[in-house]
């Protein structure tokens, strides 16, 4: 228990770089001016789409699996305090793992297959790649939902057992409802969930690696 509660602990401070890493990478490499026409935004994803595919892999797929660690390790933490509400927000946890990995997939995926339209077909590379997001964005590019629902279940079932520190559940609150809320299409909420997030995993990454 105390190894995985050590991986789970690392696993989480990985996911805080990592929300770090890809949100520097889109502020500094996205140069497109806001109006920019279908052609430039084309030409950026074919000029640069080993860099976008990477920091798709980084984001979805690594993210992924370092939260499935972290899932697994504080439903060890916390199941025998709070069983009940741990299985629920495990539900949660897992189902949140499962989407954001299928997001970096079909991400990359689609990201070849407009690159390669391109350059014969514009105008229908242009419409694969608006759904291509839309697809993305529904599985969990869009909307915090899930990941809202196991933070704020596992922060509440910490804060009723009092398995972690009080303060960190009163954030764990904060993230939960932020992703909650993303399902109202403002983008205010998810960035409130994301830089929040960022703490929250800090934070927990910290606290399992001193407590294993």
């Amino acid at each position: 228990m105390h190894q995985l509660q050590k991986i789970g602990g690392l696993s989480a401070l990985g996911n805080g770089m990592i929300y770090i890493a890809v949100f520097a990478f889109y502020a500094v490499a996205n140069h497109l001016p806001a109006d920019a026409t279908a052609a430039q935004k084309l030409a950026f994803l074919a000029e640069h789409q080993l860099m976008l595919s990477l920091v798709n892999l980084l984001g979805y797929l690594v993210f992924g699996m370092l939260l499935a660690v972290l899932v697994l390790a504080l439903y060890q933490r916390l199941k025998d305090n709070a069983p009940a509400l741990m299985q629920l927000a495990t539900l949660f946890g897992v189902l949140w793992v499962g989407l954001v990995i299928a997001s970096g997939m079909v991400s990359n995926i689609g990201l070849n297959q407009v690159v390669k339209l391109a350059t014969a077909q514009p105008e229908q590379a242009w419409s694969v790649w608006l759904a291509v997001n839309t697809v993305v964005e529904g599985l969990g590019g869009g909307n915090e939902i899930v990941g809202g629902l196991w933070v704020l279940l596992l922060s509440l079932a910490a804060f009723q057992s009092n398995t972690l520190p009080r303060t960190l559940n009163y954030l764990g609150f904060l993230v939960g409802s932020a992703g909650i809320l993303t399902l109202y299409p403002a983008d205010v909420f998810t960035e409130i969930f994301g830089l929040s997030q960022i703490l929250w995993f800090f934070w927990l990454g910290m606290v399992l690696l001193r407590k294993s």
